[in-house]
């Protein structure tokens, strides 16, 4: 086990440098200069060429990604230049905010999937397996900003039951635990519903194979209760495609983030990350961008391990 786990690690180290040299490129060479913005209404080109230069970026890319990775392989992220703080701190503060919408979000979804597509596998065409696919499908062709927006529309505005966006009511001296726990309502909902309706469909998908599998007929045969039957033998064999989703989910839900963050202007790193793409703050995109891909290298190697936990038939 420590051995594959160490062996996957040193094998996505070229994947993770591999994706901040495209980035890092892509980032150059699209439109926009982090100088003018800066300066804004006091640009000139003398102050212009002075910051230019003590940012380092008059030099060639190649140079400033070759300084920016000798920093990164000494625990330094970089400096911001516009919020003129350390990027790692930037996003310390930023990721916990994060971290509890995304991982509540995959929680619930992943439980509510499993159960959701059991359930319609079992009731294969009955009108609960027509209803439950159509909503399924809606949610799962919704983009996430959108289905955020139309969230906000009806539970902020139409029926005002729920905070648009922040992370507490700033109004308030003294904002407990209930304020807080409202504003994070419509984030992990957004991610909830757009997450769950794909991942029913994988585990629908999965029980209805297992179902007809001659395990099952056999431990029905023996006097095995449905239940049993059902969320024992089968669900242990049909449970597999999800767990590779699961370690799909963390970036894709990281990617979402992004979004949902910036409609409930919500304090995580997807936010931070919209606002330096905004301000072309190089190393706020590249240190983030570098967290994405160690998520999405985690994520595999946790989907990987659980494999082996629940199909021992698995040999690392």
């Amino acid at each position: 086990m420590i051995k594959y786990i160490i062996r996957r690690i040193l094998e996505s180290i070229p994947t993770v440098i591999g994706v901040t040299i495209i980035s890092f490129v892509l980032i150059h060479i699209v439109p926009g200069n982090p100088v003018r913005i800066m300066l804004g209404n006091h640009y000139t080109p003398l102050r212009a060429a002075e910051l230019t230069k003590t940012l380092g970026l008059n030099k060639p890319v190649w140079e400033q990604y070759f300084i920016w990775l000798g920093n990164l392989l000494q625990g330094n992220f970089g400096f911001s230049y516009t919020y003129e703080k350390p990027v790692a701190s930037l996003m310390l503060q930023a990721l916990p905010h994060t971290i509890i919408i995304v991982v509540v979000a995959v929680l619930l979804a992943h439980v509510f999937a499993v159960f959701l597509g059991s359930v319609q596998a079992y009731f294969e065409n009955s009108k609960f397996d027509q209803i439950a696919t159509v909503i399924n499908y809606f949610f799962y062709s919704m983009p996430s900003f959108w289905l955020a927006v139309l969230l906000v529309i009806f539970f902020s505005i139409d029926l005002p039951w729920l905070p648009s966006g922040g992370i507490v009511n700033t109004q308030l001296s003294n904002p407990g635990f209930g304020d807080w726990a409202k504003h994070l309502i419509l984030p992990i909902a957004t991610l909830f519903l757009v997450s769950v309706a794909g991942w029913a469909r994988y585990m629908r998908s999965s029980m209805r194979e297992a179902l007809l599998q001659d395990y099952v007929r056999t431990a029905r045969m023996k006097g095995s209760r449905e239940f049993r039957v059902i969320f024992i033998h089968a669900l242990r064999n049909s449970i597999l495609p999800l767990i590779t989703l699961f370690g799909l989910s963390l970036p894709a839900l990281l990617s979402g983030a992004l979004f949902v963050e910036e409609v409930f202007n919500y304090p995580g790193m997807g936010l931070l990350y919209w606002d330096a793409v905004n301000a072309r703050d190089y190393p706020i995109i590249m240190g983030v961008t570098v967290f994405v891909g160690l998520v999405t290298v985690i994520g595999n190697l946790i989907a990987d391990i659980l494999y082996g936990l629940v199909d021992p038939r698995i040999q690392y």
